[in-house]
C-alpha cells in the first residue's frame, strides 16, 4: 500500500511539471486505462492542467522567496537600492559641477584680493 501511495505521489509530481501536450497524452492514457468517457477524459485533462499551473505558480513563488532571502542574507543590494544610490551620485555630481563653475582658481582669487586690498589714492 505504501508503494502505491509513493507511485501516486510521484505521478502527481510528474503531472505537475508537464507541458500541455504531455498532459493531454497523460490524460488520454489515464482515460484509456480507466475506461473513461470522452467527457470524463476532458474533465480529467482540464483538472490536470489546472493543478499543473497551480503547482508551477507555487514553486515559482517559493523559489522567488528563497532567492530573495538568500540575496538579502548575502547583503546584495536590491535594484531599488541601486537606483537610489545612482540618483544620489548624479545629484552630488551635479552639485559639484555647479560649485566648480562658481569657484575661482587660486591665481584668479589672489588677483582679486590684490585689487580689493589696494588702498584708494587720496585726491
Amino acid at each position: 500500500m505504501f508503494e502505491d501511495l509513493k507511485k501516486t505521489i510521484d505521478k502527481g509530481l510528474e503531472y505537475a511539471f508537464m507541458n500541455a501536450e504531455k498532459l493531454a497524452q497523460a490524460a488520454k492514457d489515464l482515460a484509456n486505462e480507466n475506461k473513461l468517457t470522452k467527457e470524463e477524459a476532458k474533465n480529467l485533462y482540464e483538472h490536470l492542467l489546472s493543478k499543473s499551473e497551480e503547482a508551477k505558480k507555487s514553486v515559482e513563488t517559493e523559489l522567488q522567496q528563497l532567492i530573495k532571502n538568500t540575496l538579502k542574507k548575502m547583503e546584495v543590494p536590491t535594484q531599488e537600492e541601486i537606483k537610489k544610490l545612482e540618483e544620489r551620485i548624479a545629484s552630488l555630481e551635479s552639485s559639484k559641477k555647479e560649485s566648480s563653475r562658481t569657484k575661482l582658481s587660486p591665481q584668479k582669487a589672489a588677483g582679486i584680493k590684490k585689487i580689493v586690498k589696494k588702498p584708494a589714492k587720496p585726491a
